[in-house]
């Protein structure tokens, strides 16, 4: 976790050695679905470092073994737990271990059995193969086993764009959503499996639709269920976060929504992420 406003930031490597020209290139806001931050490293130091191959998250499977590196409960140097992929599209609101009162609401995650322990967060989930699939991110406090990650396909488009420009500018649809899934659809009784259904909101405080954002301005609407962004569909290998991360503000994109018994298209003008 790389708090807003972090100025000083240091990396220490496998072998014990820290690196402290390291700076912060942008992470997203607290009202992202994402937890991410970019860091570069200025000076290594003479150090070779060997970049992590980068998997395909959209290949994985409930059951498929994986890997979680991290060092846990920050003490604890590449800690390595494994486990199997327990499920996908799950939604939490996360928060520190404090218990204070400020939390995140975190979308299309990975559930892992691998264990993760605080400090394990930003460390990589890996397959088999030794490709990262996976960010941790997140564990459910009163369980056991339960862990969440970001699928690595969500964060491809933010990788590519930081990596050509060195800015992390995100782009906002503006509402707030539940990944289908075949037990969602059976009990919102909808007539679709896939996609990001903008569910009603039990809390005035967190309107579904947030008012004022590109996807208010563009007539989304609760129980709306966007199935499709320029012709791409929402399934399991591409989420709307994941899709979404692909355009810049500014982009006007086409979503295909399920309206009730109809299909319909919506144009909409992505916005940048607030702060």
């Amino acid at each position: 976790m790389v708090p807003a406003g972090t100025t000083n930031v240091s990396v220490t490597l496998s072998d014990g050695t820290e690196l402290k020209d390291v700076k912060v290139l942008g992470r997203t806001s607290t009202s992202s679905s994402l937890d991410i931050a970019f860091l570069k490293i200025e000076n290594t130091e003479g150090h070779k470092l060997t970049p992590a191959v980068i998997g395909d998250s959209s290949q994985v499977q409930v059951g498929d073994s994986v890997v979680a590196i991290g060092n846990a409960l920050g003490q604890f140097q590449n800690t390595v737990t494994s486990g199997i992929i327990s499920g996908y599209g799950r939604s939490v609101e996360a928060s520190d271990a404090s218990g204070a009162s400020s939390s995140e609401n975190l979308d299309d995650l990975f559930q892992t059995d691998a264990a993760i322990n605080e400090g394990n967060s930003g460390g990589p989930l890996v397959n088999m193969n030794g490709q990262v699939i996976g960010i941790n991110t997140a564990i459910a406090g009163n369980a056991q086993n339960i862990g969440f990650s970001i699928p690595i396909n969500d964060a491809k488009g933010l990788i590519e764009q930081i990596s050509k420009t060195g800015k992390l500018v995100t782009p906002y649809l503006g509402i707030r959503y539940i990944p289908l899934t075949a037990d969602v659809a059976n009990e919102y009784n909808l007539k679709v499996n896939n996609g990001a259904f903008i569910a009603p909101s039990n809390n005035s405080s967190t309107p579904s639709v947030i008012s004022g954002s590109p996807a208010d301005k563009a007539g989304l609407k609760v129980n709306d269920v966007i199935t499709a962004v320029n012709g791409t569909n929402i399934d399991q290998g591409h989420s709307l976060t994941s899709l979404l991360d692909q355009y810049t503000p500014g982009n006007v994109i086409k979503l295909t929504v399920l309206r009730g018994g109809s299909t319909i298209t919506v144009s909409v003008t992505l916005g940048s992420t607030p702060n």
